[in-house]
């Protein structure tokens, strides 16, 4: 499966550091999200200290990527 966001989305993520990974591995962004909110606030599982858009939210990491969430919201089944 390809993955295809809206350009506009990805041009919203200029603090990746991870060369856009999530699109290129789709294991990589489904695998991880243990639970979400609206399709907004995504918590996951990931100890990816390089990440600029991981926060921790007491014993929880959340995600606030802006193409990770619209991965999410497109193909999460």
């Amino acid at each position: 499966m390809e993955i295809e966001i809206d350009i506009d989305t990805i041009k919203k993520t200029i603090h990746c550091r991870n060369d856009f990974d999530c699109l290129k591995n789709q294991n990589h962004i489904f695998k991880k999200v243990e639970s979400f909110v609206n399709l907004r606030v995504l918590f996951i599982d990931c100890d990816d200290r390089c990440c600029n858009y991981n926060r921790s939210f007491g014993n929880s990491t959340v995600c606030n990527c802006p193409t990770r969430r619209a991965i999410y919201k497109k193909y999460a089944k």
